[in-house]
């Protein structure tokens, strides 16, 4: 499937950065010459806007995956590369998400504290038992999460909406803790979830704060859910 809009949703823009709104099913990189990806878009977009001729540069700096939506930076210099990519190395950069998932989580709040693993053969990474953290290549991955919306509909199948803060920042993280948690984002097969969902899946980068790489300031972008996640429904 290809994403639902393949018009650029910019956020922000200045000279040294570039904060845009992600579509699901929309890879940030790494794809096959002719195929989108936020990163050819987003280059495009440039090109267009400032009549640039020739190669435009714009440095990746963190990733989404494809099947998650919401707000991501892009650096237009190199030097607002560097200094980006030195705060989410650090973990200086503040990152929330939200997830829909079953209603099934018997705390309201609370943490996520797991041994993760990437296993080679199923492409995935997996949660394993605390008596094996010392297996080569295992890493801690801790997450915090808050309810902060119940559905107010009548389903058959009740779901909350959570707000994730990641200490760690493992690859499929919030997917892999949720589905060991018993609570796999709607949508996403990989990890166990066997309810539907519109496109994508129900994970979302709902915000992002940096230090603008240049003038130190303190900046955060929040990034609207794509239509279908039907937050109405949600009693906020």
């Amino acid at each position: 499937m290809r994403p639902r809009s393949e018009k650029l949703n910019v956020l922000f823009e200045d000279n040294h950065l570039l904060v845009v709104n992600k579509p699901p099913l929309l890879p940030t990189m790494g794809v096959k010459e002719g195929d989108l990806s936020l990163i050819t878009q987003s280059r495009q977009y440039i090109k267009q806007k400032y009549n640039k001729p020739g190669n435009v540069y714009l440095g990746i700096v963190s990733r989404l995956d494809a099947f998650v939506s919401g707000v991501i930076v892009l650096a237009k210099t190199s030097k607002a590369a560097g200094r980006l990519s030195e705060q989410f190395r650090n973990r200086t950069a503040d990152k929330t998400y939200w997830a829909i998932i079953p209603d099934v989580l018997t705390e309201e709040n609370g943490r996520l504290e797991d041994w993760v693993i990437k296993n080679e053969s199923l492409h995935r990474m997996i949660v394993i038992p605390q008596g094996k953290s010392s297996s080569p290549g295992a890493k801690i991955a801790r997450l915090d999460y808050k309810t902060i919306g119940s559905e107010n509909t009548n389903r058959r199948s009740p779901t909350k909406l959570l707000e994730i803060k990641l200490e760690t920042g493992r690859k499929h993280q919030i997917r892999v803790q949720l589905e060991n948690a018993g609570a796999s984002i709607l949508g996403d097969r990989k990890y166990g979830s066997e309810l539907p969902f519109q496109c994508g899946i129900a994970l979302h980068s709902r915000e992002l704060s940096i230090e603008h790489p240049i003038s130190r300031v303190i900046q955060s972008f929040q990034a609207e859910t794509p239509s279908w996640w039907n937050i109405d429904q949600y009693s906020l």
